[in-house]
């Protein structure tokens, strides 16, 4: 896995800092905040979406799991803390 977009969160610096170590490229984040962020698509390099659970509104995390859903994106849901982001990231690479 090597690109990975972000659904969530307002500041997730240290997020994309830890993930670059691990070889992860963030390749784009919806923070939710502006009304636009649902029309948003995918970019078609993600390879992994993961959604912070902690910072996010029902309605623009429906949408882009539906959204990866429909491509065949796994989806990962987490909490902002980098315990539970690198649970399950593991799940993922294991898989």
């Amino acid at each position: 896995m090597k690109y990975l977009l972000i659904a969530g969160g307002d500041r997730i610096e240290p997020i994309v800092a830890r993930l670059a170590q691990q070889g992860v490229k963030v390749i784009s984040h919806l923070d939710g905040r502006k009304p636009k962020m649902t029309i948003k698509e995918i970019p078609c390099k993600v390879e992994v979406v993961l959604i912070l659970t902690d910072y996010i509104n029902h309605n623009l995390s429906t949408i882009v799991k539906r959204k990866a859903q429909e491509k065949s994106i796994p989806v990962l849901f987490s909490k902002r803390s980098w315990t539970s982001i690198s649970c399950e990231l593991k799940k993922i690479m294991t898989a």
